[in-house]
C-alpha cells in the first residue's frame, strides 16, 4: 500500500490497519476485531450484498438486537480462551522448529573455551575480512544459571561480566598449535 504512494503513508495507515485488524490471525485463530468487541467487523460489501447476518439483524425488534448482542458479549470469554490455547499451541509448534536448529551447549568448570569476537560480525580494520572470529582460550571459572558462565584467562584473571553459553565453543587445540607443541618438546 505504501509503495504506490510512499509519502501520502499516513493517509493509508488507517487502511492498513483496518486490514490488520479484520483479517483472522494464524497465532490466535480469530480476527483482533472480534477478541475485543465479540463479533465479527460487518463489512462494506456485506451491506451492499445484504448478507444473511445483515438481512436478520434488520428483521430483529430493538430488545432481540439488543439481547442477541449481550448473548455475544458473554460468547467472548470462550473466544477469548479459545484464542490463548490457539496461541499455545502455535507457541508451541515454533519453539519445537526452533529447538530443531538450535545446538545447546553446556560447560563445565575448568573447559578450555573459545570466546566468539562480540558483536558478531564486527571487523578490525587491520585485518579487514581476515579478522579472527575467536578470541581465547578461555577457562570456565563459574557455571552460572541456564547457559551463563563466568570466564577465566590463562593468566588468572577472572572477566567481571558474565557470558551467555551460545557465544562459546570447545576448545579444540589447531594442528598449527600441536605442531608447536611438538617443537618445544623436542627443544
Amino acid at each position: 500500500m505504501i509503495k504506490d504512494k510512499p509519502r501520502r503513508w499516513h493517509e493509508t495507515l488507517s487502511e492498513a490497519l483496518w486490514a490488520y485488524r479484520n483479517l483472522k490471525q494464524t497465532s490466535i485463530g480469530t480476527t483482533p476485531y472480534r477478541l475485543t468487541f465479540g463479533y465479527d467487523v460487518v463489512l462494506p460489501m456485506e451491506l451492499n450484498v445484504k448478507s444473511a447476518r445483515i438481512a436478520l439483524q434488520h428483521n430483529l425488534i430493538p430488545a432481540d438486537y439488543n439481547e442477541a448482542m449481550l448473548t455475544e458479549l458473554e460468547d467472548l470469554d470462550e473466544v477469548q480462551k479459545l484464542a490463548l490455547d490457539h496461541l499455545m499451541v502455535h507457541k508451541a509448534k515454533v519453539m519445537r522448529a526452533y529447538n530443531k536448529i538450535v545446538k545447546f551447549k553446556s560447560f563445565a568448570e575448568s573447559d578450555m573455551v573459545w570466546q566468539t569476537n562480540l558483536p558478531p560480525g564486527k571487523v578490525d580494520r587491520v585485518y579487514g575480512k581476515w579478522s579472527p572470529t575467536w578470541k581465547g582460550p578461555y577457562l570456565v571459572h563459574q557455571v552460572l544459571h541456564e547457559g551463563t558462565y563466568r570466564l577465566k584467562d590463562l593468566d588468572g584473571e577472572i572477566h567481571e561480566r558474565p557470558i551467555n553459553g551460545r557465544y562459546l565453543k570447545k576448545y579444540n587445540p589447531t594442528i598449527f598449535e600441536l605442531m608447536e607443541d611438538k617443537k618445544t618438546s623436542t627443544k
